[in-house]
């Protein structure tokens, strides 16, 4: 398995408080070395109370790549007349001495997650998100490669950082499928956070379970296959053979069957070879050339 550094405890020197006294030397003099991040808040902003936090987390997670400083601007109301601050929550992040981003008011959490990266990257660093994606990439690599017990490890990893990271969801969901652990998946799919539960990884996932229920059932491709031969009209037939190809493995000659039943009998078992063309295509990367393909066909028929 890919060793992956996603772990370790945070510094302990991360955030921290100061004021007018300490501001050149907890802001401007460490952003030398460092980028800062200063959260201007009050005790009686309601906001403030919320973005705190969330701020709080979004810079742990980067491990030290940028540090995060309190400034309550009713104990520092010279600092912020001389940055010009007309409301709390503000937020300035600081590198080389100088103010290179911020935003005032509440925001989404993954705005505040992009806020992060921007700061860490403008500063040369590596931001958090671009280390998970690496991660990412790197357990559907060992997926493609066949080792789904190394690829659940590592989105597990990932989801460690990151509990709602949506492509490591799906991906933890499809490497249990890959394992033949098809309960497993269901359950994680049904316990998804309910942020990411209409999430397009996940909803991928789920088509490949769908596919996966099916493919345990499937016929056997050489009977099917004669069937078919023997009576093309015989769209149940034609059905099966299509399950039974995706199950091993052929998807073109899946869709090819499920487009003939479209094009002969659109209507046939209420839309069924429309319903698993789309189950398919779903479960597929959206640049897969098949997907792409026979969408395109399919189109070309609906709309003739």
């Amino acid at each position: 398995m890919m060793e992956l550094n996603l772990s370790g405890a945070p510094d302990a020197n991360l955030i921290s408080d100061s004021d007018e006294a300490s501001f050149m030397t907890d802001v401007v003099e460490a952003s030398q070395h460092t980028p800062i991040i200063v959260d201007f808040w009050a005790p009686w902003c309601g906001p403030c109370k919320t973005l705190g936090p969330q701020l709080e987390k979004a810079v742990i997670a980067a491990k030290g790549a940028v540090k995060m400083v309190k400034v309550n601007v009713d104990e520092a109301q010279m600092i912020a007349g001389q940055l010009q601050i007309q409301s709390i929550p503000t937020v300035y992040a600081f590198h080389k001495g100088q103010p290179i981003d911020g935003f005032q008011g509440a925001q989404p959490e993954s705005e505040i997650k992009a806020f992060v990266d921007r700061v860490v990257k403008a500063a040369g660093g590596e931001a958090p998100g671009d280390q998970l994606a690496e991660a990412v990439e790197a357990a559907e690599d060992m997926l493609t490669e066949g080792s789904a017990a190394d690829a659940a490890q590592t989105f597990a990893a990932i989801l460690g950082e990151d509990p709602n990271h949506a492509g490591a969801y799906g991906g933890m969901v499809r490497a249990h499928i890959a394992m033949g652990e098809l309960d497993q998946a269901e359950a994680l799919l049904n316990g998804a956070p309910i942020e990411i539960s209409k999430s397009p990884e996940l909803e991928a996932a789920h088509a490949q379970l769908l596919l996966a229920r099916q493919a345990a059932d499937a016929g056997p491709v050489t009977e099917l296959a004669t069937a078919v031969e023997a009576n093309p009209d015989d769209l149940q037939a034609r059905f099966d053979l299509a399950q039974a190809l995706y199950a091993t493995g052929d998807a073109e000659g899946a869709v090819d069957h499920l487009l003939d039943i479209f094009r002969r009998d659109r209507e046939w078992n209420d839309g069924a070879a429309k319903v698993q063309l789309f189950t398919i295509f779903e479960a597929m990367k959206a640049n897969d050339p098949i997907a792409l393909n026979g969408r395109r066909k399919l189109s070309s028929m609906i709309f003739a």
